[in-house]
């Protein structure tokens, strides 16, 4: 009883902060964000580079100048960096440059963790090669850059434990070109990637069929991890593991977090990587080992999207501002901020295993993580979606002010007297930012890419 009123006692003042952040996102900024992207006329990653006014030059100017703007408000806090690389492949005929917008928010204590939110920037009409028309791009996805963008504008007057990049992707249509060119940065710059939350086409309620959902988002994750090992594989077969990727127990965590806000959106978890035959630029971090979700409507408008602005036998067709939802736009960016600044704050998840071969009990043993001032063991069959039954608390100390528990420190371990073939056994960390999402003690369950050893490659 007194490990749980203490536990009760750790979490109930995280919760109280998180929500301040996010009562500051502001539909009308978010409105008018929009409109000044779809301003640009089309912003084809093969469109106009130096116009100051029309194509994806202008646009990526305009981004990048609105996190500087942002960062000029908060003490220079945000580093704003423009990573590019030049492309050519079945969508890009010929060389063209690629830009990406990055705004840094550097950690206080733990700088080298990262928690990612990004959108693409780019947009496209019918034909996915015409970069001339007018591409309005008010949905796909004016409206996840402007949530990125209304992000660090409320974000940014908070200072976290560990760092949010927020990042407008190019050449999502052409093959998710910006994220591949992200996903290597963050590796360049030898960050610990512990999420990353792509929101794209997150701007509408109503559906190409009159069917109308204003209260759900959905969020997509991927079962058995992209990076598999075929050892890997094999132990997952033989062990479970399949629905216990980093990727789907981060939208079990967002999941729970939305319960938690009655007004706001609930989460309907799509146990996908993407949408039927589509993709998002959260993939390549995926095949990159990195822990990766995508927020989108919960039912989409295909009149209006990928789309030439017409119209046809009485019907509007285009990806136009007037077919948004703002109110909507702003419940999903303040699931996002609360997301964010959650994970900004608390402790990446621990990398637990689980003993369970031929004994009555099941061992579950992990080392400890930077930050970390304790552990929670959750569990559930292994027939059950969500985690249902609580185990244990861990090894909770009080740190001392301004104390960070060293990673590492030290290995914990714990005997559940249960009998492990019937059961799937999850770790999260906690600390005074709150709890993180569980690390499932599976094959490859870290919220981390597979080390490859060289006799144990694809």
């Amino acid at each position: 009883m007194r490990k749980t009123a203490l536990l009760a006692a750790v979490f109930a003042t995280p919760l109280v902060a998180q929500v301040q952040p996010a009562e500051q996102v502001s539909a009308e900024r978010l409105r008018a964000d929009v409109e000044k992207l779809v301003s640009f006329g089309t912003r084809h990653t093969l469109s106009e580079q130096d116009n100051p006014e029309r194509g994806i030059g202008a646009a990526v100017d305009w981004g990048a100048s609105e996190m500087r703007n942002i960062s000029a408000g908060c003490d220079n806090c945000l580093e704003v960096v423009l990573p590019e690389r030049m492309i050519e492949g079945s969508r890009v005929p010929t060389a063209t440059r690629l830009r990406n917008v990055v705004a840094i928010q550097r950690g206080t204590e733990r700088p080298n963790e990262v928690v990612v939110v990004q959108a693409h920037i780019d947009s496209r009409v019918s034909d996915v090669s015409d970069f001339t028309s007018d591409a309005p791009g008010a949905n796909d996805d004016g409206s996840g850059t402007a949530l990125v963008i209304e992000a660090a504008r409320v974000l940014s007057a908070k200072s976290h434990p560990t760092t949010i990049v927020y990042a407008l992707l190019s050449g999502e249509e052409q093959g998710l070109y910006g994220g591949r060119l992200l996903a290597d940065w963050l590796g360049e710059q030898g960050y610990t990637v512990k999420a990353v939350l792509n929101n794209d086409v997150v701007g509408n309620s109503c559906g190409s069929d009159g069917y109308c959902d204003p209260d759900h988002v959905r969020v997509f994750s991927e079962g058995p991890r992209a990076d598999l090992t075929d050892s890997l594989r094999a132990a997952q077969r033989r062990e479970g593991g399949e629905n216990d990727s980093p990727s789907r127990n981060l939208s079990r965590w967002i999941d729970g977090l939305a319960e938690q806000d009655e007004a706001g959106l609930d989460v309907r978890q799509i146990w996908r990587v993407d949408r039927m035959g589509r993709g998002g630029d959260q993939i390549p971090f995926l095949e990159a080992g990195y822990p990766a979700v995508r927020f989108s409507v919960a039912v989409e408008d295909y009149e209006h999207q990928h789309q030439d602005l017409r119209v046809e036998d009485g019907t509007a067709y285009g990806d136009t501002v007037d077919e948004m939802d703002f109110a909507y736009l702003a419940k999903v960016t303040q699931l996002n901020v609360r997301a964010l600044d959650q994970l900004a704050s608390v402790p990446i998840p621990p990398v637990p295993t689980a003993q369970a071969a031929v004994r009555t009990d099941t061992l579950l043993e992990w080392k400890g993580v930077a930050g970390a001032s304790g552990y929670v063991v959750k569990m559930r069959r292994t027939d059950e979606p969500d985690w249902t039954q609580d185990g244990p608390i861990v090894n909770y100390e009080r740190p001392r002010p301004g104390a960070v528990t060293p990673a590492g420190e030290r290995t914990h371990s714990v005997v559940i007297p249960v009998r492990g073939d019937d059961w799937i056994f999850g770790v999260a960390s906690f600390g005074p930012g709150g709890t993180s999402p569980f690390a499932s003690a599976v094959p490859a369950g870290q919220f981390a890419p597979v080390v490859v050893e060289e006799d144990d490659s694809d």
